[in-house]
């Protein structure tokens, strides 16, 4: 069945019109060996078929409902209600997009403006935009920001932010003529735990530093004792810039109230399952002074002429679509479905639900640390943990996932892949998802991993 809607004399006006005398001839730079590949395809099945043959493929993979799931660094097995994807399904909302006509997408627009109302109220900060890309995407505009606002060609990064955002950050700003500089921020004692030295960071920040970058809790999972850092990087007129969970801050001290400038992170985990890494969304939120800096856009409220209230796009000022060369953002779009759904989620939940949430993934998190762990596997750190933490192995952590794999366990994340002497070190996390239950199934499972 074609489903190419033109018809035969479609086709000929067309290449009339750009005086071609075939279809062929519009392939002819394509080298004639490549241009025509034999496909081994079989025959054709019908849709029933088709439909039968696909539920057989999928019914191949393994997915978050067959098996428990520990792994987290900054991607959280979080349930999410059914309303959510019921709700998208509404007209009003129907756009992955940011909409650019915003007189007939005023579902959209409203739906933004409570997400960015949202954001302020979780970071404490002053102005959120319509989302971004991702949590990697938001921390690399915030350095990029912090540059601009301050003039200056320094970034510091905490080496407990999520390394997936430092790369993302990094790659943004190797074009410019500045510098990143990841500052170790832990240490690994001889037992083997590991431990907080914000000694190194806090001397690090001198008069041509932009911003610092911190993360609560950080990828180990932990709360760092920021206060000396914070004080430094203002003192030397640096911007701060945390990365925050956003469930979490439905228990934790706002950013805002620690002394951030700017604060990011990512939102999926509360718009949908993990799916293998994305779409993410991301939050961006600063203080008034940088609200004309904010990549992106804002939506606001209004009034129209009969007194009715509206919503429009607005500050748009710094994108390359209006400023061209001189925008200090390329980004002119955001991930309106990802941040879409996450807005749906937190307008259910309100603040006492997201508060129950964070405290369901606390509570299971410090009940797995206080249990009898199997031996040769030890919490490996005395820092204050939230829903995360590191687990020495007595195994290459490697090893031990991919045993777990074997009694359908997916364990933690492999530090070793990032930090090459934590080979044997494990990143447990824990959602309202992984109760009593799963934390005795994983028990069970871990002596069997070691060998």
């Amino acid at each position: 069945m074609s489903y190419v809607p033109n018809t035969a004399r479609d086709q000929r006006l067309m290449l009339e019109a750009i005086g071609a005398p075939d279809l062929d001839s519009l392939f002819e730079d394509i080298p004639a060996d490549v241009r025509d590949p034999t496909l081994d395809l079989p025959p054709a099945l019908s849709e029933m078929d088709v439909v039968a043959h696909l539920q057989d493929l999928a019914s191949r993979n393994q997915d978050l409902t067959r098996q428990i799931s520990f792994l987290g660094a900054g991607w959280y097995d979080h349930y999410v209600p059914a309303f959510v994807d019921q709700m998208l399904l509404r007209s009003e909302y129907y756009t992955a997009y940011t909409p650019y006509q915003p007189e007939v997408s005023q579902g959209t627009l409203q739906t933004i403006y409570e997400f960015q109302s949202f954001i302020c109220d979780l970071t404490g900060l002053d102005v959120a935009n319509a989302s971004m890309y991702d949590g990697g995407s938001a921390l690399a505009e915030a350095t990029a920001l912090a540059l601009n606002a301050t003039r200056r060609t320094q970034v510091l990064v905490a080496d407990t932010v999520d390394p997936n955002h430092r790369r993302i950050a990094a790659t943004y700003l190797e074009p410019l003529d500045v510098s990143l500089e990841v500052v170790r921020n832990w240490n690994l004692a001889g037992d083997g735990a590991l431990g907080e030295d914000m000694a190194p960071f806090a001397a690090a920040i001198d008069d041509d530093t932009a911003c610092v970058v911190l993360q609560r809790p950080n990828f180990f999972g932990w709360l760092e004792d920021v206060e000396a850092v914070v004080k430094a990087a203002h003192a030397a007129g640096a911007l701060v810039i945390v990365v925050a969970d956003p469930v979490t801050l439905g228990v934790l001290q706002p950013p805002g109230e620690i002394g951030a400038d700017i604060a990011v992170g990512e939102l999926r985990h509360l718009a949908g399952p993990p799916s293998f890494g994305g779409p993410g969304a991301g939050y961006f939120a600063t203080t008034r002074q940088h609200v004309r800096r904010i990549p992106g856009r804002i939506v606001g409220r209004t009034t129209d002429g009969q007194g009715r209230p509206g919503y429009v796009l607005t500050l748009q000022t710094r994108e390359q679509h209006i400023r061209r060369e001189r925008a200090s953002s390329n980004i002119c779009t955001n991930e309106a479905l990802i941040a879409l759904a996450a807005t749906i989620h937190l307008a259910g939940l309100g603040r006492n639900g997201l508060r129950h949430l964070a405290e369901l993934s606390i509570r299971h998190a410090h009940a797995a640390i206080e249990a009898q762990w199997p031996k040769g596997y030890a919490v490996a750190t005395d820092r204050p943990l939230v829903r995360e933490f590191p687990v020495h192995c007595p195994a290459p952590a490697l090893e031990i996932n991919a045993r777990l794999r074997q009694q359908e366990i997916i364990g933690g994340f492999d530090l070793g892949g990032e930090w090459p002497e934590l080979s044997d070190y494990l990143l447990c996390a824990f959602t309202e998802k992984t109760g009593p239950a799963a934390i005795a199934a994983l028990h069970e499972a871990l002596p069997a991993a070691a060998r």
